[in-house]
């Protein structure tokens, strides 16, 4: 790449080489990527130097033609002011958090006589203690709800100013969901108890708050107020309840986050798990911005400084699914906005790196809803059913879409699947799946011909029929024609269709195929594949089609797996025939269901007797 020149070029000649935060600007000086350095002349002027090889770098080098920076005492506060920078300009080619300033936090006024609860959009320096961020306000209201059925504070929506001399108390007293300190029947240091545990609650220390209820339950009792003492142990036992929902993921007792990402095409979403005592108090997901082309490092340490710049509470320990970039000088942060230490880790084995394994997979989950809710806005469906339109070169949008799919494991139990799309929605009625008849072994290829000669034998058979009969009535779906069909696969699938489309002279209905490694789409007669932009409407629709074929597919692959193993399983048992067989699968669905099931359930199956359900026990 040829060496900067002109102001740019200027700014890195008078880099000094101190800690600080440098801004890439663009033609219109607008900043376009913000990073921190221990020391600026060798951090910035290293984005001049290979840059080929690092896209990122490649892009915001292009694209920039200046240079600013600010010099800081220490890599440590480098790094608070790069965070806290980002978050304000959100500039294009950071990885940032999406839309964090709109994250909701409970607050508590513990700084006022009588502490209220809340929702709020924003921290402020006023005393009060705070939770969160949160990335779903719904939860948030669930948990504030859940929060006041067992410590009945003053209710969000309450506009009494409390005196103690009201003549009555509101209907929340008559539902136990406050303690009306409007009347005075409370004490401002009882209920400073009461908001102690609630916080104590919300911080994980769910057995601290029982230890101090169970002491004030017995303290009532003690003193004759059986009343109190009765409404103590049905808020004992509904916290109790909730913490056996908890589960118990670690058996260590230090707090500890856990963080695990996803990631499709340039979409990246983060989960967090909040385990507090060995249990999971919570989970939250954050979707990221500017990831695209960021690599796992990159986007780990920057979700880390901007989620916990804006965190109320840290852990001892926060598990990460990969190393951050400068450790060191993260911790140090870490260290000061929580006032203790944080450890940031890597697990390589054991429980810890399940845990980064299960938080991935909810962020896999995660990143899919989004993309489920992405599509369900009309306008974006529109939208991506054009983009498709004029990316494929098709003569009109494609309203249906069908998308098929094959499935099996060395060969065995092979079958294929055909989803359908309209209006870029799925149409589950007209789903349909095959069992493959006529290959033997994985041949993936005669497999997807079988399929699509079986599907558009249906259709040529319909129109045929109906140019005899046109009040022929339709075929459940067989004789709609698509706008587009897609197969999952590459240049081989491609032209195991068309073949098929040819010899039942359905020439009309454009196909392409769908590569597996980089979802490219290859077109009949084009030797280069289509790739459609990351992040495009086009990109999440196809992915959504690809993923629910090969959903549909597999769904029904196991499902036969399971039915024939049972089969051969029970064929081999003595005195268990075709109707026995049969009233076992219909009576526990599968061959864990059998295997799980007791004697005396096996047993009570019509036809089945106490022998015959010993034998089939000790058989299995």
């Amino acid at each position: 790449m040829a060496p900067p020149s002109g102001l740019l070029a200027e700014r890195l000649a008078a880099l000094p080489d101190r800690p600080g935060v440098y801004m890439f600007k663009d033609a219109t000086g607008a900043i376009i990527y913000i990073g921190k350095a221990t020391s600026l002349q060798s951090r910035v002027r290293s984005y001049f130097v290979g840059v080929d090889s690092d896209p990122k770098k490649r892009n915001i080098t292009a694209e920039a033609v200046d240079l600013d920076w600010i010099l800081t005492d220490s890599p440590v506060q480098a790094l608070r002011w790069e965070a806290d920078l980002i978050r304000r300009e959100q500039p294009r080619w950071n990885v940032r958090l999406r839309d964090d300033k709109a994250y909701p936090y409970i607050r508590i006024s513990v700084q006022e006589p009588w502490p209220r609860v809340s929702i709020v959009r924003r921290r402020a320096a006023d005393g009060a203690r705070y939770f969160g961020p949160f990335t779903d306000a719904e939860s948030v209201r669930s948990t504030l709800d859940t929060l006041n059925r067992l410590f009945p504070f003053i209710p969000m929506n309450c506009p009494r100013k409390i005196t103690g001399t009201d003549e009555r108390a509101c209907l929340y007293r008559d539902i136990k969901r406050c303690l009306a300190p409007c009347i005075g029947a409370v004490t401002p240091e009882a209920y400073r108890v009461l908001i102690a545990d609630a916080i104590a609650f919300l911080e994980g220390k769910q057995q601290e708050a029982l230890d101090r209820l169970r002491a004030e339950m017995e303290a009532a009792a003690e003193a004759l107020q059986f009343e109190q003492a009765a409404a103590l142990r049905d808020r004992i036992r509904a916290a109790e309840k909730i913490i056996r929902q908890h589960a118990v993921v670690s058996q260590s007792r230090v707090d500890q986050d856990v963080i695990g990402f996803a990631r499709d095409g340039g979409q990246v979403c983060v989960q967090v798990f909040y385990i507090r005592e060995g249990r999971l108090v919570g989970r939250d997901y954050f979707p990221l911005e500017g990831a695209a082309e960021a690599d796992d490092r990159t986007i780990v340490t920057s979700f880390v400084q901007q989620h916990y710049g804006a965190a109320t509470r840290l852990p001892e320990v926060v598990l990460l699914p990969a190393e951050p970039e400068d450790r060191k000088t993260l911790e140090q942060w870490l260290a000061e906005q929580a006032g203790h230490r944080v450890r940031l880790r890597v697990p390589r084995r054991g429980s810890d790196l399940r845990l980064i394994a299960l938080a991935t997979e909810n962020a896999r989950e995660a990143l899919e809803r989004q993309r489920v809710e992405w599509l369900s806005d009309s306008a974006r469906t529109t939208g991506a059913l054009l983009e498709l339109q004029e990316q494929l070169g098709l003569s009109t949008a494609p309203e249906r879409i069908e998308c098929y799919d094959i499935s099996n494991i060395q060969g065995a139990h092979s079958v294929g699947s055909m989803v359908v799309f309209e209006g870029g929605r799925p149409k589950k009625a007209d789903y349909k799946r095959f069992q493959i008849k006529t290959v033997e072994g994985a041949n993936d290829f005669a497999s997807m011909a079988e399929v699509l000669t079986r599907r558009f034998k249906r259709l040529r058979e319909g129109q045929m029929a109906r140019a005899q009969d046109p009040g022929a009535a339709p075929d459940s779906g067989w004789d709609k024609v698509p706008d587009l069909v897609i197969v999952d696969g590459g240049k081989g699938q491609l032209n195991a269709a068309l073949q098929v489309l040819a010899s039942l002279e359905l020439f009309a209905i454009p196909v392409v195929g769908l590569a597996k490694e980089h979802e490219e789409l290859y077109l009949p007669g084009c030797a280069e594949p289509v790739r459609l932009p990351e992040g495009s409407p086009a990109l999440f629709l196809v992915q959504r089609i690809r993923d629910e074929a090969h959903r549909f597919a597999i769904t029904y692959h196991r499902q036969l797996r399971g039915k024939r193993t049972l089969h051969s399983r029970l064929d081999d048992i003595r005195g268990i025939g075709p109707k026995r067989r049969k009233a076992l699968i219909q009576a526990f669905g599968s061959w864990r269901g059998v295997k799980a099931a007791s004697v005396d359930e096996i047993a009570a199956v019509p036809g089945m007797t106490r022998r015959t359900a010993e034998l089939v026990k000790a058989q299995l």
